[in-house]
């Protein structure tokens, strides 16, 4: 694949927030001409799946309902945040789902990793399962307003057809879910 890699070779950044940080890189193609390249520095983020189980066997998602400002609209989503410098990514989920939701988990099951939008930003997201859930409180950050509710998965996946949910990630954790459901994919679960 070394015919596809570019090389930097040069940098200008071109803004630097509280949250992302934007560069403008110059490449070497693999054919020997330059080309450049913008693109945004992110943290990282989790994603939480919390899964709560009935007695009858059945399961319930905690889900988000949240008004965000780039499109302009409220979108249905699983809660998720970013890490924090120095934290590790499953101390993150625990974290996020604890402040968003008030919700802690005894078990928790790492599914992958995802780039949501890979020709422009470095973010890459962490997806975590989580069951065993005892309700606590929420503590939000300033300025966070979340409205939590539960959802069947099948919900969910009529919600992900309809276009009800557009949210990349929470269309991928619906495709986990799916398969995890279904018996053809699985998780190794970790205590809480």
């Amino acid at each position: 694949m070394k015919h596809l890699v570019e090389i930097k070779t040069g940098s200008t950044e071109l803004f630097r927030g509280e949250f992302l940080h934007a560069f403008r890189d110059t490449v070497e193609l693999p054919n020997g001409r330059s080309a450049s390249r913008e693109y945004v520095r992110h943290p990282g983020a989790v994603m939480i799946v919390p899964i709560v189980e009935n007695v009858d066997g059945g399961w319930q998602l905690v889900m988000e309902r949240q008004f965000r400002y780039p499109v302009g609209q409220v979108v249905v989503e699983f809660p998720a945040g970013k890490v924090d410098p120095g934290e590790e990514s499953l101390d993150c989920a625990k974290r996020e789902l604890r402040e968003e939701t008030g919700y802690f988990a005894t078990s928790w099951g790492f599914a992958g990793t995802l780039h949501p939008v890979v020709s422009y930003s470095t973010e890459r997201i962490d997806i975590w399962f989580a069951r065993g859930l005892t309700l606590g409180e929420q503590d939000l950050d300033e300025g966070e307003l979340v409205d939590v509710f539960t959802a069947t998965p099948a919900q969910l996946l009529e919600w992900c057809r309809n276009g009800t949910v557009t949210d990349a990630k929470t269309l991928i954790a619906a495709l986990w879910l799916q398969n995890l459901v279904a018996g053809t994919w699985s998780l190794e679960w970790l205590g809480g």
